[in-house]
């Protein structure tokens, strides 16, 4: 089992000086390679499009053919970061282009602001004491506030605005052993309510960006005024960061509590499999969903069941806002909250109602059916 453990450090000037050259240094070896890939992938289209080269395989830049390149082509700023800092950033690139190959976009250039880590993957580092050691950097103040457990696997350095943490990924070895299901639930996701279960306990969203929101519009209009490029204009920019920082902060600590009690309450627990980055498209709900954190939720959840020895699963949410228990078709609006069944005479919470058969089919349909269906909210106003 892998895991993840975050710390905060604290370097000194000369130390922070060191890593920020470091990061800088990654993000134009990145740039660099990027440009490289992309300018032999235009060579190869312009060949193909005279045929100068119509029977040969064009050639395609990869990660083997610029990580050998790298210890020639080495400048004094290289030299100043460690080794395989420097391979983990072409990594990261080439992990970037199997991506895009995959579906998903092409790789961008990262401006000052988009490349905030870099990644020791395999030595480099070692703690001792109450410091990180990092080579070509030094040792630097740790906060340890829990035990790691597992074997430390790589050692990847964040800068988050003006903080710096240090983010180890261990390799647990251990047996989990399985807990015989005594208790499952099944949920319900949503914006009103953010989680109903199929026992009928609610718990509300907690709408940390909404409560934030008059402040960061002053902040912003404040930032709206500032010349481009100046200092006054980076200092605001700073500011409405830290905001940001906070709100993240506030649900990330939330979500890991509720999915902590959600584990510790139950041993089976459904959710429905929705389309959320298609959902996001809906430029009226997306702020909201955003502030809800439904991916954040699941996904430590099943993290958290997965340590625990628990089971966490995600079903076809198909029907079930419009299905009763008893199998009758009910359709409603999304603006009718109360499920009402002209068969069984079944007056209940519509959220309540879709939670029960989300518990139910999760022995019936299993977790390989996805679609993408609105959930069950109250409309909101676009603004």
């Amino acid at each position: 089992m892998k895991k993840a453990y975050t710390f905060r450090i604290y370097p000194n000037k000369k130390q922070e000086a060191k890593l920020n050259r470091t990061l800088t240094t990654c993000r134009y070896l990145y740039n660099q390679a990027l440009d490289e890939r992309r300018r032999e992938a235009e060579l190869n289209n312009l060949e193909r499009s005279f045929e100068v080269n119509p029977w040969g395989l064009p050639h395609w830049i990869e990660y083997e053919d610029q990580q050998n390149a790298l210890p020639g082509s080495k400048t004094s700023y290289h030299k100043e970061v460690f080794s395989q800092v420097l391979q983990n950033a072409l990594k990261r690139l080439d992990r970037s282009f199997k991506n895009f190959f995959r579906g998903n976009g092409y790789p961008r250039f990262k401006g000052r602001n988009r490349y905030n880590t870099f990644t020791y993957p395999q030595k480099g580092f070692d703690l001792d004491d109450g410091k990180l050691k990092l080579s070509k950097i030094g040792s630097i103040r740790v906060f340890l506030h829990r035990e790691i457990e597992g074997k430390i696997k790589t050692c990847t350095i964040k800068k988050d605005i003006d903080q710096w943490y240090v983010i180890f990924s261990t390799q647990i070895d251990r047996e989990i052993q399985k807990v015989s299901v005594a208790s499952k639930v099944g949920i319900d996701v949503g914006l009103k309510t953010l989680l109903t279960l199929s026992d009928g306990s609610q718990i509300e969203p907690p709408k940390f960006l909404r409560l934030s929101e008059e402040s960061l519009v002053k902040k912003q209009r404040k930032l709206s005024k500032k010349k481009l490029r100046s200092k006054n204009r980076n200092k605001q920019r700073i500011i409405i960061a830290r905001v940001h920082r906070k709100i993240r902060n506030q649900r990330k600590d939330f979500t890991h509590k509720t999915a902590r009690w959600l584990v510790n309450t139950y041993d089976q627990i459904a959710f429905e499999k929705l389309q959320i980055k298609n959902m996001m498209k809906n430029h009226c709900l997306a702020k909201s969903i955003s502030d809800a954190g439904w991916g954040q939720l699941i996904s430590l959840t099943i993290s958290k069941a997965e340590e625990a020895g628990k089971t966490v699963s995600q079903v076809n949410p198909n029907g079930t806002s419009q299905l009763c228990i008893c199998g009758q078709s009910v359709p409603k609006d999304l603006s009718v909250r109360i499920h009402s069944c002209p068969n069984c005479g079944l007056v209940l919470n519509r959220d309540h109602v879709s939670a029960i058969l989300i518990e139910r089919r999760d022995k019936k349909i299993g977790t390989d059916c996805a679609e993408f269906t609105p959930v069950e909210i109250e409309p909101i106003l676009c603004r």
